[in-house]
């Protein structure tokens, strides 16, 4: 890991695990309008997706 920059800040959370997935060209269209009209990005996206199913899950 590169030396801590001045300005960059320690998280509780750090995101470090990467994670490669393949789409269909549709659903690849499909995240970037969600994530246009959440005025947020792919990844926020999915993981509001996650949270939303896990929350269904644990209803059960």
């Amino acid at each position: 890991m590169s030396p801590l920059r001045k300005g960059q800040k320690l998280t509780d959370n750090p995101k470090n695990v990467n994670l490669s997935l393949r789409l269909t060209r549709q659903e690849a269209e499909d995240l970037q309008y969600c994530a246009d009209k959440l005025k947020t990005n792919r990844t926020d996206v999915i993981n509001r997706g996650v949270r939303k199913i896990k929350e269904e899950i644990d209803k059960k």
